[in-house]
């Protein structure tokens, strides 16, 4: 028997065409179908689909990936079906696949996948992508992986994977890590797991939760703003292996030890773990010793999402730093 694939579409640009009077690229009624009616998937799986949504995906937001992690899970729940398909805009795929890698406590297989090009231009990679990733939620050793992020034949893990490209159709990579197999024709090729995982079993997030770069001058004033913003909680990106200017560092005391706001430090350098190594004012470790949390290699879109999630589970700064670092599912 052919195993069940449920096909998640959510709009991006594997769902649109090009306006013919504009030239843009735009959402397209009724393309969704198209993008689960591929030639070809029929013959490996039993495929069904569900509309969520047909949006660009800068329109995502942290309440539309709750509603969408919990359709995956029920999905998931469901006993005739083998794992789940999401199809999505690249712009944000990789917070999207994060939050359902933390979110959705299930071994059966997730991929999110998308496309650069349009449906309707030449070359168009959507469709090729979506039956690789079907190929790859129907082999037995996506079982466990988690949520994974599969185009141009490559499988990556939603925490290490980002858009690295504009406009290229090998956008997604994972510096540092490197995929976790490949797709070659119809063959699925896995060279490792992903060992770093966390699931954490919540009812709600925190939206309220900032992402802030510092930058050479920084005098702080935009980080010192948040809470009379509303802002819960933020992520501060930092130089090198998360180190501030003496001003940032002076507002991020203020925001721990005043205001009670976490702060999670990351790194603008896109390889590499943040850590209290530099002792001066501003340095590592200067944060380190007034509360600040690090995100160990996390980049600081993931970091965020994390944080919205562990925020949903406790407000307590211990606590959030020991989530943080928890290193294993099954939470």
């Amino acid at each position: 028997m052919k195993g069940k694939v449920v096909i998640i579409t959510t709009g991006g640009t594997i769902a649109m065409i090009t306006d013919p009077v504009s030239g843009a690229s735009i959402p397209a009624q009724g393309i969704n179908k198209h993008v689960a009616n591929i030639k070809g998937l029929d013959e490996i799986a039993d495929v069904e689909h569900i509309e969520f949504s047909n949006i660009p995906s800068p329109y995502i937001n942290p309440d539309t990936m709750w509603k969408l992690s919990r359709l995956v899970y029920k999905t998931l729940s469901r006993d005739d079906v083998t794992g789940v398909v999401i199809t999505h805009g690249t712009d944000t795929l990789e917070e999207t696949a994060y939050f359902l890698d933390l979110t959705v406590n299930s071994e059966k297989p997730v991929v999110c996948t998308a496309a650069m090009r349009n449906i309707d231009e030449m070359g168009t990679d959507g469709p090729r992508n979506v039956l690789a990733s079907v190929r790859v939620v129907l082999n037995s050793l996506a079982i466990g992986m988690g949520t994974t992020v599969c185009l141009n034949e490559e499988i990556h893990a939603a925490r290490e994977v980002t858009k690295t490209y504009t406009s290229n159709v090998a956008t997604f990579d994972s510096p540092g890590h490197g995929p976790l197999g490949i797709v070659d024709e119809d063959t699925v090729i896995f060279f490792r797991k992903p060992l770093l995982r966390a699931t954490f079993n919540v009812e709600r997030i925190e939206n309220r939760v900032a992402l802030v770069k510092t930058f050479t001058g920084d005098d702080g004033s935009i980080l010192k703003s948040l809470p009379e913003l509303g802002y819960k909680g933020v992520v501060l990106e930092s130089f090198g292996r998360g180190n501030v200017p003496v001003e940032v560092y002076h507002v991020v005391k203020y925001l721990i030890e005043e205001r009670g706001m976490p702060v999670i430090i990351t790194s603008r350098c896109f390889k590499g773990r943040v850590l209290g190594v530099y002792g001066y004012i501003g340095g590592g470790k200067s944060l380190a010793d007034i509360g600040a949390i690090f995100a160990q290699e996390l980049s600081s879109m993931k970091a965020r999402i994390k944080l919205m999630i562990v925020m949903g589970i406790t407000d307590n700064r211990e606590e959030i730093e020991r989530l943080f670092r928890l290193p294993l599912k099954g939470v």
